[in-house]
C-alpha cells in the first residue's frame, strides 16, 4: 500500500510522455506566414514544444530549368526568387556571367549598380520592419512607410519599365543609361523619405508593447547561428560584423563609407533593429552612388563586349555586323568558355550566392543558387521551441522568410 507521500510525489510528478499535447498546422495557408509553407507545431498549452517543417510548395525546379536557358533568359528566374528585391538578384546573376566570361565593367556601371541595389535594400528591410509591426499588432506604421516603396517602384519603372519582378539590366552593364528623371525621382525619395523613417521608428524602436514582444524572443547564439550558415542581417543580429560589401567587395563598394550594424542577442528585436540601422547606410550608399556616377564621364552604361552585350536598336536595322551579333545573342548561339565559378551578393537576406557550371555550350551545364531563405528556415523550430504561440509569428516575420526564395 502507497503512502501519502508517495501518493503525492506521483501527482506532482506525472510523467512527461503521457501529457496530452496539441498539434497545429501553421500554414501552408496563413496570412501570417507570408507564403506558401507550413509549420506542423506540438503544443503544451499555448508554449511550443516541438516544430516541424514543410518546404515545396511553389518549387518551380528553377536550377533545372536554368540548364536548358541560355544565360541572359535565366535573368527573369532570378527575379522570382526575393521579389522584394529583384534586382540584386539580377545583379548577382549577372556578376556571376561576368566572371565566367572574364568581363570587366566600368566603374560608372558599378555605381549605376550600387544605386540599385540599395534602393532594393531599402524596399525589402522597409517591408520586412513595418510588417514585423503587423504581426505585433500595430498596423498604423506599415500603412504609413507602404507607400514609399511605391516610390522606389516609381524609379524601377523609369529605369526598366517593371516594378516588381524587373528583369533590370543586362550582363555586361543596362540597357540603356539612366534618363534624367531617375535621379529626380531618387533624389526626391532621399529627401522626403527619412524624416517618415524616423517617425516610424519613434512609433515602434522604444514602443513598450513592441519591446515587450520582440525582447528575447527567439534569440540564436552565434555559434548556432554559425553552425546552420546563417547571413546577413540575421547573423548581424548575433553580433557577426560579417558583411559581403566589405568583406568581399563588388561592384566597387570598397569605394563607399558605410557603416556595418551588428546587433547581440539574435533576437527578433536585434533582428528589426540592424534592418532599422541598415536603411540608414543604404540611404548614404544611394546619395554617394549618385555623385560618382554624376563624376563619371556621361553615356557609359555597358561593357565594350560585342559578343555578350547586345548592340543598340537603331544599330540593328542599319548595320550588317549589329544585326548578326544581335541574332547569335537572341538566339543564344554564342558559347562560354568552359569553367565553374561562384559569385556571391549581399542579398537583403543575407549571401545570395550562384555556382554556375560551364561545359563550354550555350546554356548552363549546371547552376546552383545559394538562397539565404533556406538556411534560415532549418533553424525555426530550434528558434521557437518553448516559445509561446504567438511569439512563433514574429520570430518568422523578423527572419523575413520568402517563400519563393526558401523552394526556388
Amino acid at each position: 500500500m502507497k503512502t501519502n507521500l508517495e501518493f503525492t510525489a506521483e501527482f506532482h510528478q506525472p510523467d512527461i510522455p503521457d501529457i496530452p499535447y496539441n498539434t497545429l498546422n501553421l500554414g501552408p495557408t496563413h496570412p501570417a506566414t507570408h507564403g506558401i509553407f507550413q509549420n506542423v507545431l506540438k503544443l503544451d498549452g499555448e508554449r511550443i514544444v516541438s516544430g516541424e517543417q514543410t518546404i515545396g510548395y511553389i518549387h518551380r525546379a528553377f536550377e533545372k530549368i536554368a540548364e536548358r536557358r541560355p544565360f541572359y533568359q535565366i535573368t527573369p528566374l532570378t527575379d522570382r526568387l526575393n521579389y522584394c528585391s529583384a534586382p540584386i538578384n539580377n545583379t548577382g546573376w549577372y556578376l556571376t556571367v561576368e566572371k565566367l566570361l572574364g568581363l570587366k565593367v566600368p566603374k560608372r556601371v558599378d555605381y549605376m549598380r550600387v544605386m540599385v541595389m540599395e534602393l532594393a535594400r531599402v524596399a525589402d528591410h522597409l517591408i520586412c520592419n513595418s510588417i514585423l509591426g503587423v504581426d505585433t499588432g500595430a498596423l498604423t506604421g506599415f500603412t504609413y512607410v507602404y507607400q514609399y516603396r511605391e516610390k522606389i517602384y516609381e524609379i524601377y519603372e523609369e529605369i526598366c519599365g517593371a516594378r516588381l519582378t524587373t528583369n533590370m539590366g543586362r550582363i555586361g552593364g543596362f540597357e540603356r543609361d539612366f534618363n534624367p528623371k531617375v535621379f529626380e525621382l531618387t533624389r526626391k525619395f532621399l529627401k522626403e523619405f527619412p524624416p517618415v523613417w524616423r517617425e516610424f521608428e519613434n512609433l515602434l524602436t522604444r514602443n513598450r508593447i513592441f519591446m515587450d514582444r520582440t525582447i528575447g524572443t527567439g534569440g540564436l547564439g552565434v555559434e548556432r547561428a554559425l553552425n546552420y550558415g546563417f547571413t546577413g542581417p540575421n547573423l548581424r543580429a548575433c553580433g557577426i560584423d560579417y558583411d559581403l560589401r566589405t568583406a568581399e567587395p563588388y561592384c566597387s563598394y570598397e569605394d563607399f563609407k558605410f557603416d556595418v550594424p551588428v546587433g547581440t542577442t539574435g533576437d527578433t528585436y536585434d533582428r528589426y533593429v540592424v534592418r532599422n540601422e541598415e536603411i540608414w547606410q543604404s540611404l548614404s550608399l544611394i546619395e554617394q552612388a549618385i555623385k560618382k556616377i554624376e563624376a563619371e564621364p556621361p553615356g557609359v552604361y555597358h561593357a565594350d563586349a560585342d559578343h555578350y552585350y547586345l548592340p543598340p536598336k537603331q544599330e540593328v536595322y542599319k548595320n550588317m555586323e549589329a544585326l548578326i551579333y544581335h541574332f547569335k545573342i537572341i538566339m543564344g548561339e554564342i558559347d562560354a568558355p568552359v569553367g565553374e565559378v561562384y559569385q556571391a551578393v549581399e542579398g537583403a537576406n543575407g549571401e545570395l550566392g550562384f555556382y554556375l557550371i560551364s561545359d563550354g555550350g550555350r546554356t548552363p551545364y549546371r547552376l546552383h543558387f545559394r538562397r539565404p531563405c533556406f538556411i534560415y528556415y532549418q533553424a525555426y523550430p530550434e528558434m521557437v521551441k518553448g516559445q509561446m504561440l504567438s511569439d512563433a509569428i514574429v520570430v518568422m516575420s523578423s527572419l523575413n522568410v520568402i517563400a519563393g526564395e526558401l523552394d526556388a
